[in-house]
């Protein structure tokens, strides 16, 4: 079988960056090797993965799980690079933050090991998230880049939503990059925000989720009063970039834009007036919340990659993939 570009590897497929990651993939003239967490029975429906241009010929699916780190070998081997999504999310806190933690850099690590095994893995690009530079202590910042770190004894202290969650991406980031260090693998990583657009999956992602929360929310759950966001698609590239790209270093923000909540009700009241919002606007001036900070992409645009999508085509593609898939 011809595999064009090369054969790369995308963990944790069903997932909403993931997939955006594998269609690029495959229009770009990849194969792709993904990995989901085993299903026995056969019952997770992954259509949405199997059914994308090219991924009959293209597309190979392995079952592995973050608990057992070797189960990643299979597939790895082979590849040229690796697109290290998949990681253990759990904000209902129904386990132990080091228990999380331990999964997740405990399965990054064996997911290295493998690449460093294989003999073939050019490149890793670990998907890292905003979490792991937003919490940065006790007074925050405005505005971060990829210097600033979250303070894990601050996260641990002050227990935000999500705080377990941010710990497991900081420590675990900061892990694969050690890793890479050490051992000579080229690894570096990608730091996305609240990720809106279209989405390939299913599932309706949390993302999404908490930046639609005017139209598929209540007043009273709005606890972000500004918004780090980016386009799925525009993550996808920016993973693909990296990749390609002769010799990036470290770590990468991507994050075209900073959005209050007053702008998104005036774009979303704007264009969708169907939609009752639960609030107005100098109500929503009133409510007390996290002020996320801007986390700037300079390093990532001055290396060459150039955002797509603006913050009215986030909000519109996000509303528009809601109603054909029956969430709005």
């Amino acid at each position: 079988m011809a595999e064009g570009k090369g054969r790369v590897c995308v963990t944790g497929g069903t997932g909403f960056i993931a997939s955006w990651i594998i269609k690029r993939l495959l229009e770009d003239g990849y194969a792709v090797n993904t990995t989901i967490r085993p299903d026995p029975e056969r019952k997770r429906d992954v259509s949405f993965l199997t059914n994308l241009p090219d991924a009959s010929e293209k597309l190979k699916i392995f079952e592995a799980d973050l608990s057992d780190p070797e189960s990643f070998g299979p597939s790895v081997e082979g590849c040229i690079g690796v697109f290290h999504t998949a990681t253990p999310i759990d904000f209902n806190l129904t386990e132990p933050e080091e228990a999380l933690t331990k999964r997740a850099v405990d399965g990054t690590l064996g997911i290295l090991r493998a690449c460093l095994k294989s003999k073939t893995v050019k490149r890793v690009v670990y998907t890292s998230s905003a979490s792991a530079v937003s919490f940065v202590g006790p007074e925050p910042k405005d505005v971060v880049d990829e210097e600033d770190w979250s303070d894990v004894d601050f996260l641990r202290s002050w227990k935000p939503y999500g705080w377990s969650y941010a710990i497991s991406k900081t420590l675990t980031e900061k892990a694969a990059l050690e890793f890479g260090e050490l051992h000579g693998l080229d690894v570096v990583t990608l730091i996305p925000p609240f990720v809106v657009g279209r989405f390939i999956c299913p599932k309706l992602p949390d993302s999404i989720e908490k930046a639609l929360v005017l139209v598929v929310g209540k007043k009273e759950e709005i606890g972000i009063t500004r918004y780090h966001m980016v386009h799925g698609d525009d993550v996808a590239r920016a993973h693909i970039f990296l990749l390609e790209h002769p010799n990036p270093k470290g770590r990468y923000n991507c994050s075209p834009f900073i959005v209050p909540i007053e702008d998104i009700y005036q774009i979303l009241s704007a264009k969708y007036p169907e939609y009752k919002m639960p609030t107005v606007l100098e109500e929503l001036k009133q409510i007390k919340g996290a002020k996320l900070p801007h986390l700037t992409s300079k390093k990532l645009e001055d290396a060459g990659f150039e955002f797509k999508y603006s913050i009215e085509d986030m909000f519109v593609d996000a509303i528009e993939c809601c109603k054909e898939k029956g969430y709005l």
